[in-house]
C-alpha cells in the first residue's frame, strides 16, 4: 500500500507556496493540519502569585511573538502602563517588527538579534545595567534562563502563558498513513486525547531531538526523523522516506 494520507500537527500554512502542498501534489497525498497544542494564557488572578511587579523591570526580552501578545493582555488586565523608556530586546527582527501591534516602534527603545538567543545574548551584555523580565511558556528551553545566569544577568521569569493540549476527539475515527510531530507536547497531547493509541502501520515523523526523544520514550516507534544532512526540513526527509517506501511497497 502507498503513502495517501497525513496529518501534520501544526496549523494550516497561511501561503499557498508552503513546501507541504508541493508534496502533496508531487505524491498524489492528502494532507490535513490539526495543532496538537495550543497556547492559553495564565490569567491576572494566578500571575498576581508570581509576585512579579512589571514595572519593577527596566527592559523585557521577548524570544517569540506569542510572548509578546500575553505580556500586553497582562499589562492590559492588570491595568498597568508600560512606560514610553521600557527596552525590548527581541530575538530577531520580524518578533521586533510585531511590537508595533502594541507601541509605536520607532520612538521606543528596541534590540534584537540575528536569530537565536546567543545572537541576543551578545547585545544583552551591553546592557548588563538592566533589570530584565523574560516572559515564557510554562514549557521552555531552560537554556535561556541558564545562559542569563551563566552571564550573571538580573532577570526574572514571567510564565505568561501554557501550552496544553487540544481536543482532538473528531479524529478518533480518522486514521493517516503519517503522522508529523513537532514538540515532545505534542506528543503528549496524541496519548492524553488516545491512551489506547496503538501505532501498528502508521508512520511516525518527529522534528528535532527532543521530539524524537518523546516518541522513544512513548515506547513508539520513529521512522521519518528530521532534520537531517540530507533533510534539514521535515517537508524534505517525507519527500524522502514516500519516495523509498511507495517504491518499496508497489
Amino acid at each position: 500500500m502507498k503513502i495517501k494520507t497525513i496529518l501534520v500537527s501544526q496549523p494550516k500554512p497561511q501561503t499557498e507556496k508552503s513546501p507541504y502542498f508541493d508534496l502533496a501534489e508531487k505524491h498524489n497525498l492528502k494532507i490535513d493540519f490539526r495543532p496538537f497544542i495550543q497556547v492559553e494564557g495564565v490569567s491576572a488572578k494566578d500571575f498576581r502569585q508570581e509576585r512579579i511587579n512589571v514595572l519593577d523591570y527596566s527592559a523585557v526580552i521577548f524570544t517569540s511573538r506569542t510572548a509578546i501578545d500575553h505580556y500586553f493582555r497582562i499589562c492590559q488586565e492588570l491595568r498597568i502602563t508600560v512606560p514610553d523608556d521600557m527596552k525590548y530586546f527581541c530575538i530577531s527582527e520580524s518578533t521586533a517588527f510585531y511590537l508595533q501591534k502594541y507601541i509605536v516602534y520607532r520612538k521606543r527603545k528596541i534590540f534584537f538579534g540575528e536569530r537565536t538567543f546567543e545572537d541576543l545574548m551578545k547585545i544583552i551584555l551591553k546592557h548588563k545595567t538592566e533589570k530584565f523580565l523574560v516572559p515564557l511558556s510554562d514549557i521552555h528551553k531552560q537554556s535561556i534562563p541558564d545562559l542569563l545566569v551563566k552571564n550573571k544577568i538580573k532577570f526574572a521569569k514571567a510564565i505568561l502563558y501554557r501550552t496544553v493540549s487540544s481536543d482532538l476527539s473528531d479524529l478518533a475515527d480518522v486514521n493517516y498513513d503519517i503522522l508529523a510531530f513537532f514538540s515532545p507536547s505534542g506528543i503528549t497531547s496524541l496519548l492524553q486525547n488516545f491512551p489506547d493509541f496503538e501505532q501498528n502501520d502508521t508512520i511516525i515523523a518527529a522534528f528535532g531531538p527532543t521530539t524524537s526523544k518523546a516518541v522513544a520514550d512513548a515506547n513508539l516507534r520513529l521512522d521519518v526523523q528530521a532534520p537531517m544532512p540530507k533533510a534539514p526540513s521535515m517537508t524534505m526527509a517525507l519527500d524522502q522516506f514516500i519516495k523509498k517506501y511507495n517504491k518499496e511497497n508497489k
